[in-house]
């Protein structure tokens, strides 16, 4: 269900997005507000669970993440939501989705290397459940931003 957000919550947000260090007075005085303002509507959001974290982007190949894959995953009917919990709690693991079509979940994952990789493969398909997956080894990275923009 998508949240009602007027103007000045649609700015709030542009303005984090930018740079998430941004001070309330800042914010106050880019958008002519309170500061009072700001940190209410920024603690709405927050406990509607619009804004769910402040965090840094950060350049996975610079931390020693030189692996990224893709990973499809055919799951025993009935137990999606099941593996889907249960990988989402994997450190390597950015992001699982329900999908359609060959697949029923995508997980994308990084890693230090083809070891650990192999490794969480196999442990992945050791899993009560699963019966298959489908591993892509992401070669090059184009585009990779998961901060959503917001529509109009």
């Amino acid at each position: 269900m998508s949240e009602k957000l007027d103007d000045l919550d649609k700015k709030i947000l542009s303005l984090l997005l930018g740079d998430a260090r941004i001070s309330y007075r800042e914010l106050a005085r880019n958008l002519k507000v309170s500061v009072n303002t700001v940190i209410r509507r920024i603690n709405d959001m927050k406990e509607r669970g619009v804004l769910l974290n402040f965090i840094p982007l950060i350049d996975a190949k610079k931390v020693g993440l030189d692996v990224t894959v893709i990973v499809g995953i055919v799951v025993e009917g009935g137990h999606l939501v099941e593996v889907e919990r249960e990988l989402a709690r994997r450190q390597e693991v950015c992001a699982v989705y329900d999908v359609t079509g060959e697949f029923d979940a995508i997980v994308v994952a990084k890693f230090k290397n083809t070891t650990e990789l192999n490794a969480f493969i196999k442990s992945t398909l050791g899993m009560k459940h699963v019966q298959r997956t489908c591993t892509f080894v992401v070669l090059n990275v184009v585009k990779e931003d998961y901060r959503v923009y917001l529509p109009e």
